[in-house]
């Protein structure tokens, strides 16, 4: 528990006859330790909040299979407009790639987008694909054809030996 290091400084300091410390600092520390217990009880709801919102955390892999020539229109339209109203749907921006080798270079985008839970991530899409802004980006982008074939979508979590994503 992260109280633990400061109530072993705490009594040290005070319990220790050779500390030398103001006497306003003293009884500053002494009246500290009556809250030390709510100050665990909030930190311990804090970290079981945490753990909570970690365990529904879903992570969404897509990717995109350009149309043939179409990648780097994708590519624009990504780095343009849709990042930006991932966000604003309340979809975060984790990473995005592009295949370096062949057959896949050249013709696919990766990505991970983080949502706190399945059923937000399902309430983000439905308004992203409601918002009128992404309705006239995505018609003037396909003005001359559409920019992915196919989209795969595969949603994940992390395992419990996974470094934390920030």
């Amino acid at each position: 528990m992260r109280t633990m290091p400061l109530l072993i400084f705490v009594m040290c300091v005070v319990i220790s006859p050779f500390a030398k410390m103001p006497a306003v600092t003293r009884r500053l520390l002494l009246e500290s330790l009556s809250s030390l217990p709510l100050l665990s009880a909030l930190l311990a709801t804090s970290q079981r909040a945490d753990a909570k919102q970690a365990s529904t955390t879903v992570y969404e892999l897509r990717i995109y299979h350009a149309a043939p020539g179409k990648l780097a229109e994708l590519l624009a339209r990504f780095r343009d407009h849709t990042t930006k109203l991932f966000e604003k749907h309340g979809m975060k921006n984790v990473a995005y790639w592009t295949p370096t080798d062949e057959p896949d270079r050249g013709n696919m985008l990766v990505y991970i987008l983080q949502h706190p839970s399945r059923e937000a991530a399902a309430a983000n899409w439905k308004s992203f694909q409601d918002d009128l802004e992404w309705k006239r980006v995505k018609e003037e982008s396909e003005a001359n054809g559409k920019l992915a074939e196919k989209i795969d979508s595969t949603f994940m979590a992390l395992t419990d030996f996974s470094p934390r994503l920030k």
